[in-house]
Formats: structure tokens, C-alpha cells, sequence
């Protein structure tokens, strides 16, 4: 009990709290800026099993911010390579690392296995498909979001609001690292802050992190956040499927104008044309876009003038 000494001092830790972190087992997707130093500190914490959950290779480009990394691992899995890096930190935790991205078909079991989740891939498709295995299966997740210089973690799921109900809207477009930008520190302060949170709902301490919204600004160097406890959950939420999902009878509606439509038997339609869409009785429309953000907006669209079953699906992957 060495390596935990100077955590198993804390009255709200002690050994029975640490053997509550050894039996642990945490759902991590992602390992870019945000899920290194999550995982970091839960490694270093003693958290017996981590599920790791990553389809995406290093890159020199993710350095800055992904200081788990070395040069040498430039090309490798990040999945793999993250735990390599995990193993040498603490042997005593288990890296069980998935080379592969999260689906809506893959999400469900991999959510049903874990104490808590960690939505560390900052994606509108993967950030809802988690929220609503979570919501179902009455699991923890601790989502985050971080851009630019500023970022938030999140404590959904599990008995408290999912994070359907804390954004019900939106933005029209979105931002990613590449096109708006990001420094390092400030999303390993926001993954830092989401290893916390975990191993507080781990430990079961008061008050809970669940319900409950931080927010770091480094630019005006503020902090704050809110409770959402009360947050209604949405009436008709629109669900994401997987490729594999998509069933014989669907009406699949391709909305990007950059490309051609991803199968032969889709159509191509814009987001702003969507209402005039005519879907026949009975069939469930499919709408794609690269990351979710469009489909979910059209479908939103769409469900105002159209009382008929609508699935999203997001293609970026």
C-alpha cells in the first residue's frame, strides 16, 4: 500500500476506499487531450480495471496536449499505445484496450460492464450514444468538453439528468481542435477534473459530482458551473444507430454537400431542404452527416412537421 499512502491518509479514502478502487472497473472513450491525464490519474489512483475505447493513431500533432505519448509511438493504435504507457505507470492496473471506435452497436455492452464512464472523445455523436447507454443502463457518466481556452466537465447519468436533458439544443455548427484550436493545459486541467469526479462517484462522497456542471475559463481565469438536478429529460429524443443498424425499408437521407452519398441507396438532400422531405408510411428515416451535428438539427427539423420513427448517424468515423 506504499504507492497509495499519501491518498489512504484521507478520512474520506482510507483502506476500505482504496480496496473500492481496486474492485473498480471505468469505461474510458478516448484517448486524445482529454483522456490522457483522466487516465493518468486513474491509473495512478489504483483503479483496478480500465476499459479503454479508441480507434484513432497518435499523431505528431496530438503531442502538445497528449503528453502520455512519445515520439516514438507516432503511428501506433492510441489504445495500445496509452496503455503501454499506463502499464509502466502502475502494473497493478488492468489496460484493457479496444482498437476500435464507439458505436451505438458496440456502446450498450461495453456501458453494462463498467462502474463509471468517462466520455473523453468530445464528439456530439459519441457524447449523446454514451449518454443514452448510460441513462438506460443506470450508469455514471462523466462527460467534458474542451475547445480553444475553455472547457467543462459534467456528472450525468446514474440517477441523475442525462446530458440529453442538460443540452437539449444544439449549436448549429461546431468547432474542433484543428479549426478554432486548443492549448494542452487547458484540457488536461478538464481531463484532470473528470479523473475526480470519477473516483468521487467511486467513493461514493458528498456532495456527489453527479447533477453537477464545472466550468474552467482560462482566458478571464474564472471558474463556474451549475447544479441540473431538476433538468426534464426531452420528450422524443433522436437516437444514433451504426451502420450496422441500419435495417432493409429504411429511408436513408445523406446531408452532406461535400460528398457523395455514402451508399448507393441513399439520398442526397441539404439540411435546409429537409421539410420537403416526404418519407412513406410506416418507414423509419436514417439521416447522415460526418459527425452527427447536422442530422441531429435536421432531424430536429423534420420532427416538428412529421410524427414518424427518425435514427441519426454520424459517418465521421
Amino acid at each position: 500500500m506504499n504507492r497509495y499512502a499519501r491518498q489512504m491518509v484521507l478520512p474520506e479514502l482510507g483502506a476500505s476506499g482504496q480496496e473500492r478502487l481496486t474492485q473498480a472497473h471505468v469505461l474510458v472513450v478516448g484517448a486524445g487531450g482529454l483522456g490522457c491525464p483522466a487516465l493518468q490519474y486513474l491509473a495512478g489512483a489504483g483503479v483496478g480495471r480500465i476499459t479503454l475505447v479508441d480507434g484513432d493513431r497518435v499523431e505528431e500533432t496530438n503531442l502538445h496536449r497528449q503528453p502520455l505519448y512519445a515520439m516514438r509511438q507516432i503511428g501506433q493504435p492510441k489504445a495500445q499505445a496509452a496503455a503501454a504507457q499506463l502499464a509502466a505507470l502502475n502494473p497493478e492496473v488492468t489496460v484493457n484496450a479496444v482498437t476500435d471506435w464507439l458505436t451505438p452497436a458496440n456502446a450498450p455492452d461495453l456501458v453494462a460492464e463498467a462502474d463509471v464512464v468517462l466520455d473523453c472523445a468530445d464528439t456530439f455523436a459519441v457524447s449523446l450514444t454514451l449518454s443514452d447507454a448510460c441513462l438506460q443502463a443506470g450508469r455514471p457518466l462523466i462527460a467534458a468538453s474542451a475547445l480553444a481556452l475553455s472547457g467543462y466537465a459534467l456528472g450525468c447519468c446514474g440517477g441523475a439528468p442525462s446530458l440529453r436533458a442538460v443540452f437539449p439544443d444544439l449549436p448549429l455548427r461546431g468547432a474542433t481542435c484543428a479549426t478554432a484550436g486548443v492549448m494542452g493545459p487547458v484540457v488536461g486541467m478538464i481531463g484532470a477534473l473528470q479523473a475526480q469526479m470519477a473516483l468521487a462517484v467511486l467513493l461514493g462522497l458528498e456532495p456527489s459530482p453527479l447533477g453537477r456542471l464545472v466550468s474552467m475559463d482560462a482566458a478571464s481565469w474564472r471558474m463556474g458551473g451549475f447544479r441540473f438536478d431538476r433538468a426534464p429529460e426531452p420528450d422524443a429524443p433522436l437516437p444514433f444507430i451504426a451502420l450496422s443498424q441500419i435495417a432493409p425499408g429504411d429511408l436513408l437521407v445523406d446531408l452532406r454537400t461535400e460528398s457523395a452519398p455514402f451508399r448507393p441507396d441513399a439520398r442526397h438532400l441539404p439540411p435546409e431542404r429537409i421539410t420537403l422531405l416526404d418519407p412513406p408510411d410506416g418507414a423509419r428515416v436514417v439521416l447522415a452527416c460526418r459527425t452527427g451535428l447536422r442530422a441531429h438539427n435536421a432531424g430536429r427539423d423534420l420532427q416538428s412537421i412529421w410524427p414518424g420513427q427518425i435514427a441519426l448517424l454520424a459517418l465521421n468515423d
